[in-house]
């Protein structure tokens, strides 16, 4: 309490240097200005000056025109001396107002802009310095909430515009398997099983997702809990790309997996799904056609390393940089309809770091790569 009282004590500093100032300077003029009264007018030089002015002017002689300063001059000095000084202390007092009337303007005009919502950064006097600095506070801060607020009504649309993307993929799976069902007439049993079966699969992930928006709505990323357990990589990653073939054939892409046999590892299986279903999802959006998604696994050590990668435009190194980022979305040379909003790989770069692994992306002539590396066991990152 005593620091705060003292800085603000040193804040003011200069304001009160220049009140003490003035009023010095004041006083210091009042007296001047007396003493000047007294000794050059009631007496001396004035006197003499004044005498030879009636003797002039009125033709009066010597002591005619001493007797009628003495009257005049020297029997009112008292009156005079009074009117003096209310005239010096008028003026002072004037002075004094106009300058704090000044500060007031400048307080006002800064309330003002406040008020209005300028752009303009405040600017007052430099003994208003600590006010000046609190209304720039003050304005700062309102643009902020502003911001904030818009920011929140942004990430609201987004939010709307990512649930839609991302319950695309799973929904085109649907669709996708229910469409070879209706057009082919005949069909294996066991083939029309696995179509049911894949479909119902992709039916209950879009359930899955639905709750997990509500975990996403509120931005509370880093409460992300992971249920550990043992999980087939290699089943993992050879189912992820049969249920997207419907996807890839939209496209005429062929998708070539590259992993030994049952390779083995602990992690949230679902949340891990999640993480390469929107990467492979993303490198058959930003594919050309007729081209090829390579998955590519190599186990190292206690580590795991999957690639993925596509033939497509060339992502902007600054813009590599930020591809991360919540909310952040590539041009629409990538894709605006089909890109989301821009929470997808936010999350897959969460849940992959919440595993003790990590995730970055690069692109050169036309070749995009997203690589991710986990551990294989929990502890051992």
């Amino acid at each position: 309490m005593k620091n705060k009282q003292k800085r603000k004590n040193v804040d003011f500093k200069q304001f009160k240097t220049m009140f003490i100032l003035r009023t010095i300077l004041i006083t210091l003029v009042a007296v001047f200005s007396l003493y000047f009264l007294y000794i050059f007018a009631l007496n001396g030089r004035f006197a003499d000056w004044t005498v030879k002015m009636l003797q002039k002017t009125f033709r009066m002689d010597y002591l005619k025109a001493l007797d009628t300063y003495d009257y005049i001059v020297r029997g009112n000095k008292g009156i005079i001396i009074m009117f003096t000084i209310a005239a010096v202390f008028s003026l002072s007092l004037f002075s004094c107002i106009a300058k704090f009337t000044k500060y007031f303007n400048e307080i006002h005009k800064g309330i003002d802009n406040l008020a209005n919502g300028s752009s303009e950064e405040i600017v007052m006097s430099p003994e208003l310095l600590p006010i000046e600095r609190k209304l720039n506070t003050v304005k700062n801060t309102i643009e902020k909430q502003k911001n904030d607020i818009l920011e929140t009504e942004q990430r609201k649309n987004d939010l709307i515009m990512y649930l839609a993307h991302d319950l695309k993929t799973p929904l085109a799976s649907v669709i996708g398997y229910l469409n070879l069902l209706k057009d082919e007439e005949q069909i294996s049993e066991e083939i029309r099983r696995r179509y049911l079966s894949v479909s119902l699969e992709k039916a209950e992930r879009l359930e899955d997702l639905i709750n997990e928006f509500f975990e996403i709505a509120r931005f509370n990323l880093s409460n992300i809990t992971l249920q550990y357990g043992k999980i087939n990589l290699t089943r993992l990653l050879e189912q992820l790309v049969y249920e997207f073939k419907p996807m890839l054939g939209e496209k005429n892409i062929s998708c070539q997996l590259e992993i030994e046999a049952d390779v083995m590892m602990q992690c949230d299986g679902d949340k891990i799904s999640r993480v390469f279903d929107n990467l492979l999802r993303n490198a058959v959006i930003y594919s050309y056609g007729d081209s090829e998604v390579r998955i590519c696994a190599a186990v190292n050590d206690n580590m795991v390393t999957i690639q993925f990668i596509n033939n497509g435009d060339t992502i902007p190194e600054e813009k590599i940089d930020r591809i991360f980022e919540q909310f952040y979305r590539l041009d629409s040379s990538r894709g605006t309809t089909n890109g989301g909003a821009g929470l997808g790989l936010a999350i897959a770069k969460q849940i992959v770091e919440l595993h003790g692994g990590t995730i970055y992306a690069k692109s050169r002539d036309e070749v995009t790569e997203f690589t991710v590396t986990l551990p294989l066991a929990v502890g051992k990152s």
